[in-house]
C-alpha cells in the first residue's frame, strides 16, 4: 500500500494549471482580465497557430513594480484582496492570484512592464515554474505578456488541443465578449498577423455591436434601461426578427464579468417567449450591476459561473427589463421585395445581334459565289443604314433586279432580318438616336404629362431626408380604428388592410390565437370562469415528485376551476375543469402542466405559470388557416387586437402582422427611381 506524502511544488502547480488553463483562450482570458483590472484603456491580443505557439497581450495599464515581479508568479499572490472579508465584495475580475503561476507552470513566459513613475521598464522570464531575475529594459507604460509553447512540458495535455483554427476561434470569441463588456476600452485582436477585430473604445455599445456583428443586427436593436430592487440593467437587445438556433447571441455581464447563468438565460428566453418561435434564441447584450454582497463569483475555477443570493429576484428584474423594451415599440416587421433584374438591352438589339451572329457563322461554314457575296455586302450596308426608329417598313433593292435571287440560307436570313427590324422600328418610338426622329403620338404625350405631374406631387409631399420610423403611426391603436380599410382576404388565411401609407397583412390564425390567449389570462385574473364536470374523470398516475408538486399548487388549480381529489396511492382524479378547457382537456395536457411546474423559477410579471399554460392550451380553439371569415368577423378580430398588451406575435412567437410601405411598392413599379 502506497504511503501518503506531500507533492513537490512543480507537480502542485501543474495540477492547479489543469483547473485554470484549459486551452489558449484560458490564458488570454486571465491576462486580459488582469489588464482591465490594471486600468488599461487599450488592449492588444496577438496569437499565432491558434495561440498554441505564441500569445502576446499588451496593455497600457498601471504596470508592475520591479520588486513585485517575482511575487506575481507565486501561487495565491494578488493585489486585489487582502483578507477573507474582501471575498464578500469583490469588484475586480481577478482575485485568486492563481493565473500567472498556472500559466508559468505549463508555458514559456516573458514579461515586460513599466509603471508610470519609473524611468526604466523591467523584463522577466519564467519557464515551467522556474524563473530568473528581473532586468531593466526600455519599455512603454503598461504591461506586455509573451507566452510561447503552451503545454510544452505536458505533452499529454498538448495532444488534446484542437486545430489552430478552432483554438483561434475560441480566442476570438473571448475577445469579442470582453469588448462588449467594456465598450470604453479599445480592443484589438490579431491572428497570424491579420487584424480580426478593432474597437474604438469610445464607450458606445452600439458601435461595438456594429464592429462585431455587422450592420444587419446593429440596425435592429432596442435599448434596455432598468433600475430597481438594487439591480441596474442597461444595454441593447435585438428585435424579434434577430434570432439564432443556439444561445451564442445571448451576452450578459455581471459587474463587467462575462458569465454563464441558467437563471439569466431563462429570464431572457421567457421574456421573448411571446415574440419568437420555439427553438429560436434572441440577441442580447446586457450589463447587469448588482451589489457585490448578493452575488458569489468564487464558485468556479475559471469564474465563469456565479451564484445569486436571491435567484427569483434576479430572474424577475431581467425578465421585466426586457419585457418593457419589447413592448415599448410597435414590432410589426417591414418586408422588402428584391428588385427584378434590369434589362440592359432592348429586344431589338438582342435580336439583331443574334441574327448577325448566325450570319457570321454561316459565312464561315459555307463558300458563297461572287453573286451571293455581292448580295450580302449590299444587305449589310442596308442593315447598317436603317434608321432605328423611322416608323416605316424597311425597303430593300435586289442586287440584280433582272435576275431572281437564289433562295438559299442567306436569302432567308435576309428576309428574317428585314421582318424583325421592320416590326421593332415601328413599335420602338422611344429608342432614337436623334431628337428629330421622335414622332410623338397623343398617347405618348399623355404618358409624359402623367409622369411629370406625379413627380411634382411627390416632391410637394416629400420632406427633408430622415430615418424611416415605422412606429410613428401605429395601426394597432384605438385612434387608428376609424382610419384603416380592409381590402380583402387572400388564400383564405391572410387579410389585407390599408392604413395611411402602409399595406398590412394579418394572419387570421395567429391573430385569433393571440386574442384567445390574452382573453383567457384576463379571465383568470378576475376569476371570471365556471367549472365543467367531466365524466368519466381523468385519472393521473403521478410519481412522488409530481404528486408533491400537485399538492403544492393545489389551491391554484382549485381557484381557476379544477376539481382534483386523491384516487388511491399517488393517483388523482380530475373531476372538473375550467369550462373553456372542456373540449380539449386531455391527460397529456394536464401532465404537461404539472411537468412545467418542476422549474422553481417562474415569471412574476405576468400571471403565474399555471395560468400561462392554460391560456396557451386555449389557443387550440383558434380559427385555422383556409377558413373563410366575413368582413365583420375580421373587423371584430382587429378591434380585439387593438386592445391587447402584445398584439404583434402569437403565443408561440410567430408574427401576427407584417407591413409593406407604399414607397416600397412604388419603387417596384418604377414610379420612384
Amino acid at each position: 500500500m502506497s504511503r501518503i506524502q506531500v507533492l513537490d511544488q512543480v507537480t502542485i502547480d501543474k495540477i492547479a494549471a489543469g483547473e485554470v488553463i484549459e486551452r489558449p483562450a484560458s490564458i488570454v482570458k486571465e491576462l486580459m482580465e488582469n489588464a482591465i483590472d490594471a486600468g488599461a484603456t487599450s488592449i492588444t491580443v496577438e496569437i499565432k497557430d491558434g495561440g498554441i505557439s505564441f500569445i502576446r497581450v499588451t496593455d497600457n495599464g498601471c504596470g508592475i513594480e520591479l520588486e513585485d515581479i517575482p511575487s506575481a508568479f507565486l501561487r495565491h499572490s494578488t493585489s486585489k484582496i487582502r483578507s477573507a472579508e474582501d471575498l464578500s465584495h469583490i469588484s475586480s475580475l481577478g482575485f485568486r492570484g492563481e493565473a500567472l503561476s498556472s500559466i508559468a507552470a505549463v508555458a514559456q513566459v516573458e514579461l515586460i512592464t513599466k509603471t508610470k513613475d519609473s524611468t526604466f521598464g523591467a523584463s522577466y522570464r519564467i519557464e515551467g515554474g522556474k524563473g530568473g531575475h528581473p532586468e531593466e529594459t526600455g519599455a512603454p507604460n503598461g504591461t506586455t505578456f509573451l507566452v510561447r509553447q503552451l503545454f510544452y512540458n505536458t505533452p499529454a495535455r498538448r495532444k488534446f488541443l484542437k486545430t489552430p483554427m478552432t483554438e483561434a476561434s475560441h480566442v476570438g470569441d473571448l475577445v469579442t465578449r470582453l469588448s462588449l463588456s467594456h465598450p470604453e476600452i479599445s480592443f484589438q485582436f490579431r491572428n497570424n498577423g491579420q487584424s480580426k477585430l478593432h474597437t474604438s473604445g469610445n464607450g458606445r455599445l452600439r458601435d461595438v455591436i456594429y464592429h462585431v456583428y455587422g450592420r444587419e443586427i446593429a440596425s435592429h436593436l432596442l435599448e434596455v434601461e432598468y433600475e430597481g430592487r438594487g439591480i441596474r440593467i442597461t444595454g441593447c437587445i435585438g428585435e424579434p426578427v434577430v434570432s439564432r438556433g443556439n444561445r451564442n447571441f445571448e451576452n450578459y455581464f455581471i459587474n463587467g464579468r462575462y458569465v454563464k447563468s441558467s437563471v439569466i438565460s431563462k429570464a431572457i428566453e421567457d421574456a421573448y417567449k411571446d415574440f419568437q418561435m420555439q427553438h429560436k434564441y434572441p440577441f442580447t447584450v446586457l450589463h447587469i450591476q448588482v451589489d457585490t454582497e448578493i452575488v458569489d463569483v468564487n464558485v468556479h475555477p475559471t469564474k465563469m459561473e456565479v451564484r445569486f443570493q436571491n435567484q427569483q429576484e434576479m430572474y424577475n428584474c431581467v425578465c421585466e427589463a426586457i419585457a418593457r423594451s419589447l413592448r415599448h415599440d410597435e414590432l410589426i416587421p417591414q418586408i422588402d421585395l428584391p428588385d427584378p433584374p434590369e434589362m440592359t438591352k432592348t429586344i431589338a438589339q438582342n435580336t439583331a445581334e443574334n441574327i448577325e451572329k448566325q450570319s457570321a457563322l454561316y459565312k464561315k461554314q459555307s463558300k458563297p459565289d461572287s453573286i451571293g457575296e455581292t448580295e450580302k455586302e449590299k444587305q449589310s450596308v442596308l442593315f447598317k443604314k436603317q434608321p432605328e426608329s423611322s416608323g416605316q417598313n424597311v425597303q430593300t433593292q435586289p442586287a440584280q433586279p433582272d435576275r431572281e435571287p437564289r433562295k438559299d440560307l442567306d436569302y432567308f436570313m435576309k428576309k428574317m432580318r428585314e421582318r424583325v427590324l421592320s416590326y421593332h422600328q415601328q413599335n420602338g418610338a422611344a429608342e432614337v438616336k436623334e431628337q428629330g426622329q421622335i414622332r410623338e403620338t397623343e398617347a405618348a404625350r399623355d404618358r409624359i404629362r402623367e409622369a411629370v405631374n406625379y413627380r411634382v406631387e411627390t416632391e410637394k409631399t416629400e420632406h427633408a431626408p430622415k430615418q424611416l420610423d415605422l412606429f410613428e403611426e401605429k395601426l394597432l391603436s384605438p385612434q387608428a380604428a376609424s382610419q384603416y380599410r380592409i381590402i380583402g382576404q387572400i388564400f383564405e388565411t391572410y387579410w389585407l388592410v390599408e392604413f395611411k401609407d402602409n399595406l398590412y397583412i394579418i394572419d387570421q390564425h395567429a391573430a385569433h390565437e393571440r386574442v384567445l390567449y390574452e382573453k383567457t389570462l384576463a379571465g383568470m385574473k378576475t376569476r371570471d370562469f365556471t367549472s365543467q364536470i367531466i365524466s368519466p374523470p381523468i385519472i393521473l398516475n403521478l410519481t412522488m415528485q409530481e404528486a408533491q408538486l400537485l399538492n403544492t399548487y393545489m389551491d391554484q388549480f382549485t381557484r381557476i376551476g379544477f376539481e382534483i381529489e386523491e384516487f388511491g396511492q399517488d393517483s388523482y382524479a380530475v373531476r372538473a375543469v375550467p369550462d373553456n378547457l372542456f373540449s380539449i382537456a386531455k391527460r397529456d395536457l394536464l401532465m404537461e402542466m404539472i411537468d412545467s411546474l418542476s422549474d422553481e423559477i417562474y415569471t412574476g410579471l405576468a400571471p403565474d405559470i399555471i395560468d400561462e399554460k392554460i391560456a396557451s392550451m386555449s389557443c387550440k380553439a383558434a380559427v385555422k388557416g383556409n377558413m373563410r371569415l366575413s368582413s365583420r368577423e375580421v373587423e371584430t378580430l382587429i378591434g380585439e387586437l387593438l386592445q391587447l398588451e402584445n398584439p404583434y406575435h402569437c403565443p408561440h412567437g410567430r408574427p401576427t402582422i407584417i407591413a409593406m410601405s407604399r414607397r416600397e411598392l412604388e419603387k417596384k413599379f418604377k414610379r420612384i427611381v
